[in-house]
């Protein structure tokens, strides 16, 4: 028997029944992603396996320089194969990690590859997954397509032209890319000349002089406005924690003016102009019905000599403890005191958090949207399985699992799809659990439905896009 067999994760009859009967047939709805829409406007064809499945991976990074590899096999300049060996030498050591699992998982829905990834059978499956990759169903769009992907959302900088979207969804596809508005860096006060740099983006890309506070407002909304014009339904921020600290006009028109002088600005008063961007943020995607996304509690850039080195996103991340809720809440207070509260999808980093946020938005919801608020699915560090459960058992607990809009991939990665696999397998397991101690009823038309809205249907209705399907 086969490691990644048909039953893999389902521990009980009812979640053999939910996973093979409901769920792993749902198409994909992608929502939270950081592909590249260049790649899939280009069509891309991937030469070798790690050019695929390497590049840029910061999480196989992490483990492999625990296990001791060199950085030159990770994010240097060694040829690709003793890279993808550097990196099959790690995976044996990775067990209950989980990209043990995520890697045979990926070996097998892409490739149909068996084998246990080792340095003895590294030639091997570098040998049968290369020749595999010249076929039509592993460029991107290919993935797209074989993977049962009706809809992807990428993530977008204002400044962002959305060519490549316009030209994804100009073809005849059955699928469609949509940007969602990241506007992280109009924060960045507290960094002048990185927030001048940006700005200057921002003024190439609207075809506008910013050179007042007001017109930096109007821009920003005019980007959120071609946004919508390209499909765009989702905003997205990554927060160490929510901006909520009251702030006139006039003083956050003062902390700009500061900033673009060059000038440094106080802790404080970055505090502050966040705080008033946020509710400016919050009010353009309530006026558009659009959801707002809040990634919240990550400690970035911790090792300052490799971020020197290497950048952003190279996996010198980690997870900050910070004082989540009392901040959550203020910022929705503030926006539903104006009437002006988006739907709002929180995904948290530290487990700490979990239970008291999933308990902080059933303060929030309002019809006549089903779970206005929602807690996202368990994102990054706790995006494997003990985080997975804990995510569904405190939404489950504290609110309404049946509204839940499943999964994303939050990934750079062409071959990550099957964590909606992983996912839909772990969420049918937890099911059939409790169907099997007698604390849910052997009732698998209600079991069904739920697994089926919870892996696509609830986000088709809660996103309100309109899928490829729809309009055939």
């Amino acid at each position: 028997m086969t490691f990644i067999n048909n039953d893999f994760l389902l521990h009980s009859e009812m979640a053999r029944r939910l996973y093979h009967g409901h769920a792993a047939g749902q198409p994909i709805l992608d929502f939270h992603s950081h592909l590249s829409a260049s790649e899939i406007a280009d069509d891309r064809r991937y030469r070798d396996l790690t050019e695929l499945w390497l590049e840029g991976d910061h999480y196989k990074w992490r483990l492999m320089r625990a296990n001791g590899v060199d950085e030159r096999y990770c994010t240097g300049d060694a040829p690709p194969y003793e890279k993808f060996q550097a990196w099959a030498r790690t995976v044996p050591a990775s067990l209950r990690n989980p990209l043990y699992h995520w890697t045979h998982l990926e070996l097998k829905r892409y490739f149909g590859i068996d084998d246990l990834l080792n340095e003895c059978t590294a030639k091997s499956v570098w040998d049968r997954a290369n020749t595999q990759l010249a076929a039509p169903e592993f460029s991107a769009r290919g993935i797209l397509r074989n993977f049962g992907v009706r809809i992807v959302c990428t993530s977008d900088d204002p400044c962002d032209d959305l060519s490549a979207h316009k030209k994804i969804n100009a073809d005849q596809n059955d699928f469609r890319v949509f940007p969602t508005f990241r506007p992280d860096k109009a924060l960045q006060v507290d960094r002048p000349e990185r927030f001048n740099s940006w700005v200057q983006r921002l003024e190439l890309a609207s075809n506008t002089e910013i050179g007042s506070f007001d017109v930096f407002l109007d821009t920003l909304k005019q980007r959120h406005d071609f946004f919508r014009a390209h499909g765009a339904r989702l905003s997205d921020h990554g927060l160490q924690y929510c901006y909520a600290d009251p702030c006139t006009h006039r003083e956050a028109e003062a902390i700009f003016a500061k900033a673009r002088a060059g000038a440094a600005v106080s802790p404080q008063e970055h505090e502050r102009f966040a705080s008033y961007l946020m509710l400016v943020f919050g009010q353009l995607d309530a006026a558009r019905n659009w959801t707002k996304q809040l990634h919240v509690g990550a400690l970035r850039d911790v090792r300052s000599r490799k971020f020197s080195e290497l950048g952003p996103d190279s996996g010198f991340d980690c997870m900050g403890d910070f004082r989540q809720v009392e901040n959550f809440c203020r910022y929705l207070d503030l926006l539903d005191r104006e009437n002006a509260l988006p739907k709002i999808i929180v995904y948290n980093i530290n487990p700490a958090d979990t239970y008291a946020l999933a308990a902080a938005i059933g303060s929030f919801q309002d019809a006549p949207v089903r779970a206005k608020i929602q807690l996202g699915t368990a994102w990054w560090f706790l995006d494997q399985k003990d985080g997975i459960e804990s995510q569904l058992n405190a939404l489950s607990n504290t609110g309404l699992l049946a509204r839940f809009v499943g999964m994303v991939t939050d990934s750079r990665s062409f071959l990550s799809f099957p964590r909606h696999e992983y996912f839909r397998r772990i969420l049918c397991d937890l099911l059939g659990r409790d169907v099997e101690r007698g604390e849910l009823p052997d009732d698998e038309r209600l079991l069904g439905a739920t697994v089926r809205n919870i892996c696509y249907k609830n986000a088709e209705d809660y996103f309100g896009f309109e899928s490829p399907a729809a309009q055939q």
